[in-house]
C-alpha cells in the first residue's frame, strides 16, 4: 500500500461537533478533503448548514445540542438510517471563559470571584457534552468493531495558564484565565484515555488533539505575549490542525490510541 493511501477517508462518515467554530470549519474541510462524508454539527443549525454547503453536496449540516441526550440519539438514528454507520467522531464543541460585561471581566474571572453558574456551564458543555457524544456515537462504533474518536482538548489541559500573557503593556490585567477551562480540558484528556482502554478490544481508537492558541483578531499585545512563549514564535493559524486531525482519524494512526497529540508550536516544551 502507498503510505499516502493510509490518510484517505473515502466513504467514511464523520460527525464533527462545534463545526461552525474557527477550528471546527477547518476540521470539516480536512475530513472532506480526505474523502469523508462530513456531518457538520453545531448548536446553530443555520451555521452548520453554511459550513456543509462549502464542502459540497455529499455533506450535511445538522443542529445539535451536545448536552441533550435526545438531540444526540435523534441524530444517531438519522445518520444510521441514511448511511448505515458512523465511523469518525470529532468532539470539537466547547465553550471558553465568557464574561458578558467586559467592565466586570477582571473581577469575575478571578478564581476568588468566579461564578458557580459559569463553572457549571463550562463543565456541562466541555466534559458532559463530550461524555454524551462518546456514549451515544461511540457505542455504535464498538458494536460494529471499528471507529475513531478524536476529542479536542487544549494545552491548558496539560499545563496551567500563564496569567501574565493577558496583561496589557501598561501592566493592567483585564482578564484572568479561569480554572474552569483547564479543568474541563484535563478531564477530556483522561476521559479519552479511559475510553481508549475500555473500547480498545472493540476496535475503537480514542485519542485527544490538544491545540495551542489560534490567532483570531486578538489584541496585538496578546499575540505578542503568546508568541514570545512559543518556540515557533507565533500563534497557530486556523488550518494548522488539519493534518493532525486526518492522521488521528485515518488508518495512518491505526496503532495509536489513548494518546494526547499536542500541536502547540512547542508551547508545552518549555
Amino acid at each position: 500500500m502507498n503510505a499516502l493511501d493510509l490518510f484517505r477517508l473515502d466513504g467514511k462518515v464523520a460527525v464533527v461537533t462545534g463545526a461552525a467554530g474557527l477550528i471546527g470549519r477547518n476540521h470539516c474541510q480536512a475530513l472532506a478533503d480526505a474523502g469523508a462524508i462530513v456531518i457538520a454539527c453545531d448548536l446553530d443549525e443555520g451555521a452548520a448548514a453554511d459550513v456543509a454547503s462549502t464542502l459540497g453536496p455529499l455533506h450535511a449540516g445538522k443542529g445539535l445540542d451536545i448536552t441533550n441526550p435526545g438531540s444526540l440519539t435523534a441524530l444517531r438514528a438519522d445518520l444510521l438510517k441514511r448511511h448505515g454507520a458512523i465511523d469518525i467522531l470529532v468532539n470539537n464543541a466547547a465553550i471558553n471563559d465568557m464574561v458578558e460585561n467586559p467592565t466586570q471581566a477582571a473581577e469575575l474571572s478571578k478564581f476568588e470571584n468566579y461564578p458557580l453558574t459559569l463553572w457549571k456551564r463550562v463543565l456541562d458543555v466541555n466534559v458532559t457534552g463530550v461524555f454524551l457524544c462518546c456514549q451515544v456515537f461511540g457505542t455504535g462504533m464498538a458494536e460494529k468493531g471499528s471507529g475513531s474518536i478524536i476529542n479536542i482538548a487544549s494545552t491548558y489541559g496539560v499545563v496551567a495558564p500563564d496569567q501574565s500573557i493577558y496583561k496589557t503593556p501598561d501592566g493592567e490585567q483585564p482578564f484572568f484565565k479561569s480554572a474552569a477551562y483547564p479543568t474541563s480540558k484535563g478531564a477530556v484528556i483522561m476521559l479519552s484515555k479511559f475510553l481508549a482502554t475500555y473500547w480498545g478490544s472493540k476496535g475503537v481508537r480514542v485519542n485527544t488533539l490538544s491545540p495551542g492558541g489560534v490567532e483570531n483578531n486578538q489584541a496585538p499585545y496578546f499575540i505578542e505575549n503568546y508568541s514570545a512563549k512559543t518556540p515557533l514564535g507565533r500563534m497557530a493559524a486556523p488550518n494548522d490542525y488539519m493534518g493532525a486531525l486526518i492522521f488521528l482519524a485515518s488508518d495512518a494512526s491505526a496503532y495509536l490510541t489513548g494518546h494526547n497529540l499536542l500541536v502547540d508550536g512547542g508551547w508545552t516544551a518549555w
